[in-house]
């Protein structure tokens, strides 16, 4: 698969108040000159046994290294020296770095083992990811599916969320800093830029990210802030979801003009398989009002997980639920109602229905009801008295087919409900409406 990206796929820009910039005088690509001052394959430093280079970029080069006190393979960072010669803050910046991933002790962040320095040498070990960089997997599939998508999207949220909590920002979070394990697992890496974040904001700071992942405010000279990593986060979302950007540019000025501007097509529009859901979750991170958006990575995560409730099949929770219990069957009625049948005790009967709400992306909830009898005003009072001894669920009006029924309802976030919840509520939910059933009107209808 081409990238379409270009040129502009490393680029880390400057510009201290929204002017514009020019990709062309940017270069964060170690020479070659500057690699041969650095270790070559099978080169010791220290403890550290370089075997190969996994990669390259601004700060210095990672080697795949074998710890040889502990016998374990490690990504070795080393500084660039030829950085140290021209940037007087470089050593600052890159002992930052250190101190801001060795905080974050997370599934879905690359591990901080170690800093230190020896001779010349500026190094972190890092926690080596077997696998390659989620952006390789874009690069050769293009989108990788809606479920699989929200699932990575899920895990990165969730490692910006420690991050945000301890007031750490990422600033330049993309595909290419984010390695996936051979399990599937996403690791967020290169917290490089977190540190420039940290602390008060100055007025005219600099902008550093990857322009295509940059929010709006970022290029009118307005501060990194979580939402600017919620923002970035959704942008990897959509090139997860679609293999392309939602915005273009043939040029880092045009790109700007892009994200300021112009609309993007929704994610539907590319691939109409993709659940209403995941596009209004895509729309709520790219949205170009800071304060539209989820306020961080804690936020985002929930929202994600809801999503991800919602786009696995109902009819599956249905089979997890039921599958292989004897004297219970349930059939689909429509879309988004089953209906689901009881036989109790004494040969009577219950029916309970489960259908989702209809309520946006993260607030969708799973309603389950059962009916009791019809809704006649005769039966108020005692109803009403009944509602304060059962212990499951509560007896309320609801149209059904037309008709108001008495029925006892339950309801679970859809997004994280179980099969087992959902066995369970449906059984005493049952179980609760025949009492009910049977006290009010001395019969069986349902």
């Amino acid at each position: 698969m081409a990238d379409p990206r270009g040129s502009m796929r490393d680029t880390v820009i400057t510009n201290a108040g929204g002017a514009n910039v020019d990709a062309a005088n940017v270069d964060e690509q170690l020479t070659e000159v500057e690699l041969d001052q650095l270790l070559l394959p099978g080169q010791v430093l220290d403890i550290y046994q370089c075997e190969k280079m996994l990669g390259r970029g601004g700060m210095g080069v990672v080697y795949l290294a074998r710890n040889t006190s502990l016998h374990r393979l490690c990504a070795l960072k080393l500084l660039s020296p030829r950085r140290l010669q021209t940037d007087i803050d470089y050593v600052a910046r890159f002992a930052n770095e250190g101190r801001a991933a060795a905080a974050l002790v997370h599934p879905n962040v690359v591990t901080t083992h170690a800093i230190g320095r020896v001779d010349d040498f500026h190094f972190l070990e890092m926690e080596y990811v077997a696998g390659g960089s989620l952006q390789r997997e874009i690069d050769l599939q293009g989108g990788i599916g809606p479920i699989r998508a929200t699932t990575m999207a899920v895990g990165i949220a969730s490692g910006l969320s420690l991050a945000h909590r301890l007031g750490i920002i990422h600033r330049d979070l993309k595909p290419d800093n984010i390695l996936v394990t051979p399990g599937g697992i996403p690791k967020i890496v290169d917290f490089g830029l977190a540190k420039r974040v940290v602390g008060a904001n100055v007025e005219g700071q600099a902008v550093v990210g990857t322009p295509y992942f940059m929010a709006p405010e970022l290029f009118e000279g307005q501060p990194a802030t979580r939402t600017t990593d919620v923002y970035a986060l959704g942008v990897c979302y959509y090139l997860m979801l679609t293999g392309n950007y939602p915005f273009q540019g043939e040029s880092v000025n045009a790109l700007m003009k892009s994200i300021l501007t112009a609309p993007y097509t929704s994610v539907r529009r590319i691939n109409e398989a993709i659940p209403l859901d995941i596009a209004e979750c895509v729309s709520q991170m790219l949205n170009r009002e800071p304060d539209q958006r989820p306020r961080d990575g804690g936020v985002a995560s929930q929202l994600l997980q809801a999503v991800l409730g919602s786009v696995r099949d109902l009819d599956n929770l249905i089979h997890d639920a039921f599958s292989g219990l004897p004297n219970i069957h349930w059939e689909r009625e429509s879309s988004e109602r089953f209906k689901v049948s009881l036989t109790l005790r004494g040969e009577r009967t219950q029916r309970v229905y489960i259908e989702n709400s209809q309520h946006a992306a993260g607030d969708r909830l799973l309603i389950i009801y059962s009916l009791c009898c019809r809704a006649s005003s005769d039966f108020y009072e005692d109803a009403l008295r009944l509602n304060a001894v059962v212990h499951h669920g509560a007896i309320s009006i609801r149209d059904v087919d037309g008709q108001p029924h008495f029925v006892m309802v339950d309801t679970y976030p859809r997004g994280t409900v179980s099969g087992e919840d959902i066995r369970r509520s449906v059984i005493e939910l049952g179980c609760r409406a025949d009492f009910v059933e049977e006290r009010l009107t001395g019969r069986d209808f349902n």
